[in-house]
């Protein structure tokens, strides 16, 4: 390269440098922090009940017309449904990477509705639900009695009415599952009375169908003479226990009347009598947050705490949130890990330079390149429209040993050139024409081994591409570092004669440059031997590249390492056909042996649900 026009333009260098600087900065608060790549495929939830259907009819008359119509659909990968006994119908669809997750929703509501005519009436007119959200928690948390003075159905139906509705409210969040049950009008037939007035339950329903509606009736005066008008008001649908239990069931012959209470005990209970939960002892609801695709899960995670804070202020007394789980945790304690582990190594690096170099003025050179390459890689990153995490930050902890590759290469070739004679000018441009071809090549090189990186398919390519992006880009600026700021630096700071080192470092110096040509005397000996005994070295060689293979399979493999984020998942299965009470109770034991362990926080536990498939099951149980 002939001439550097950085070289004879210094402040057009520091200038560039310090815009990469501050563009990378601005970019660094901007980007989003995740735990890992969006690498979840776009997933959405179909559901609908079927009430008082077992699983087999759900799976005949609901999943199967459902399933026919969904499968197919565009950009589909595949698709799982689960039926219960509780009437409860769940079809995921899981899309292709990189399909637009509202598009996707749209496409199976389409296909949902082609449907909705093979379904029954009853299902029908409860309603399918479709929506979209993947099946990571972004947050779970409890509503807790902690004097027990609420019961469980209370602080359902508060979280139902007030608390839920807000949580989804907010943008990201894709579901808000709660387990528990709201409070519902239950009618218990009592079939000896049914039975001596010749009643069956159709006749109860249609008698509750007929009196417990909203009905529109009109205006009086309307079109008339009259002076006055009015509007007619019909009281509507049934609201408290006495207004259902004075319904009408029959008018006898006699002229007494039969009333529902005269048939059935009517009460308020709950929807169903499917969960049963508490946290330490106390009365509790668990709620589940579920995030959408391709929202940032620290954004959302922040929305949702701060709106679980005012809603705390209007709480009940005696009643309180626990967050039990929030992905935030785990995911700073994890970024403030590599970030650490980032600036020690950014400090080892710049104490193994100087050790080298033996001048501050030579180490400042590759520090401030160190620092402008990592730092402009932020705006990389977001140009790219990646994230902030654990990949990315992993992959700037490695570029830091190839980042201060180059800026070292200029450094030592101006440092030889001025130990010539040279000024420091004339040996920088000297300089730079020997180096700038190798810099360049050297760069384009190992940007290029991670090229097969991006091209792996699939979830594992997705993981790894802001990996190979990150590092790709990082060594890509150093490179432009060490052709623009480096030998400008050069040409300013370094200058001939001694160098310009810490005065108590003089015999640690003379020490470890003993010993450091020792060690280099010993290497270059044992290379001529092998260079000598070429097949020695070519048979070393080849029963190094063979033990690979057995070695290889000893280590233990997988997608992601395990890692502790401080909370642990636990299922009870009881018997087939064992009722909640029974799960329940052993479930209390469970629970209590739990709570035994000083190193556990908190335990919630919840009975009838399964864990493991997802669904309602009154003999399973699970630990949180």
């Amino acid at each position: 390269m002939k001439g550097n026009i950085f070289i004879k333009r210094p402040v057009m260098a520091i200038s560039i440098s310090v815009l990469i600087l501050v563009i990378g900065l601005i970019s660094l608060f901007t980007l989003p922090v995740e735990q890992y790549p969006d690498i979840a495929p776009p997933t959405v939830y179909v559901s609908a009940n079927y009430t008082g259907a077992d699983a087999e009819a759900v799976l005949n008359s609901v999943i199967m017309p459902l399933e026919e119509s969904i499968n197919g659909v565009e950009n589909m990968m595949y698709i799982s449904s689960t039926a219960t006994n509780a009437g409860s119908a769940t079809i995921q669809v899981y899309f292709k990477q990189g399909t637009d997750p509202d598009m996707a929703a749209v496409n199976v509501q389409n296909r949902v509705s082609k449907a909705q005519g093979l379904l029954p009436a009853e299902v029908t007119k409860i309603g399918v639900t479709t929506q979209k959200r993947q099946t990571s928690f972004l947050q779970i948390g409890a509503l807790v009695s902690t004097d027990g003075r609420y019961d469980q159905t209370f602080l359902a139906n508060y979280l139902d009415i007030n608390v839920i509705p807000q949580i989804k409210r907010i943008e990201g969040v894709g579901d808000v599952m709660e387990l528990g049950d709201t409070y519902s009008m239950r009618i218990w037939l009592k079939p000896e009375r049914m039975a001596q007035y010749g009643l069956v339950p159709s006749d109860v329903t249609a008698v509750l169908g007929e009196q417990n509606i909203e009905a529109p009736t009109g205006s009086l005066g309307e079109n008339s003479k009259n002076v006055f008008q009015f509007t007619m008001k019909y009281r509507g649908r049934l609201k408290s226990v006495e207004e259902f239990q004075n319904t009408v069931v029959r008018s006898r012959e006699d002229g007494s009347i039969l009333r529902l209470k005269d048939v059935a005990e009517v009460e308020l209970g709950t929807m169903t009598y499917s969960f049963r939960s508490e946290m330490d002892s106390q009365p509790a609801v668990l709620y589940m947050i579920f995030q959408t695709a391709g929202s940032n899960a620290t954004a959302v995670n922040k929305e949702i705490t701060a709106q679980i804070e005012r809603m705390e202020k209007n709480l009940p007394a005696g009643t309180e949130f626990v967050t039990m789980m929030s992905s935030n945790d785990f995911l700073f304690a994890s970024i403030h890990n590599v970030v650490e582990t980032l600036i020690i190594a950014i400090i080892l690096v710049i104490l193994v330079v100087y050790f080298f170099l033996q001048d501050l003025k030579s180490t400042l050179i590759p520090s401030i390149s160190i620092i402008v390459s990592l730092v402009g890689t932020f705006a990389c990153l977001v140009a790219a429209g990646f994230s902030l995490n654990i990949l990315t930050l992993f992959a700037l902890v490695l570029a830091i040993g190839t980042v201060v590759d180059d800026a070292i290469v200029v450094v030592e070739a101006v440092k030889n050139h001025i130990s010539n004679g040279e000024k420091p000018l004339q040996a920088t441009i000297a300089a730079m024409k020997e180096v700038s071809g190798p810099i360049v090549s050297t760069a384009l090189v190992i940007s290029c081994v991670f090229i097969p990186t991006l091209l792996l398919p699939g979830v594992t390519g997705k993981l790894f591409e802001q990996f190979a992006v990150t590092i790709g880009m990082s060594i890509i600026i150093s490179a432009f570092c060490a052709l623009s700021l480096s030998p400008t630096l050069s040409a300013g700071l370094l200058k001939g004669g001694k160098a310009d080192s810490i005065p108590l470092l003089g015999p640690f110096f003379k020490l470890f440059n003993k010993g450091f040509n020792k060690a280099r005397d010993w290497y270059v000996e044992i290379c001529a031997r092998l260079i000598r005994h070429m097949w020695l070295s070519i048979l070393l060689l080849a029963a190094m590249t063979a033990l690979l293979f057995p070695l290889a399979k000893l280590i233990p493999s997988g997608f992601l390492p395990n890692e502790d984020q401080g909370y642990l998942f636990a299922a009870l299965i009881m018997p087939e056909a064992r009722s909640l009470q029974l799960t329940t109770a052993a479930a209390d034991k469970v629970s209590e042996l739990i709570r035994q362990n000083p190193n556990v926080k908190d335990v919630i536990a919840i009975s009838g649900f399964s864990l493991l498939t997802g669904v309602q099951s009154t003999n399973n149980a699970f630990f949180f």
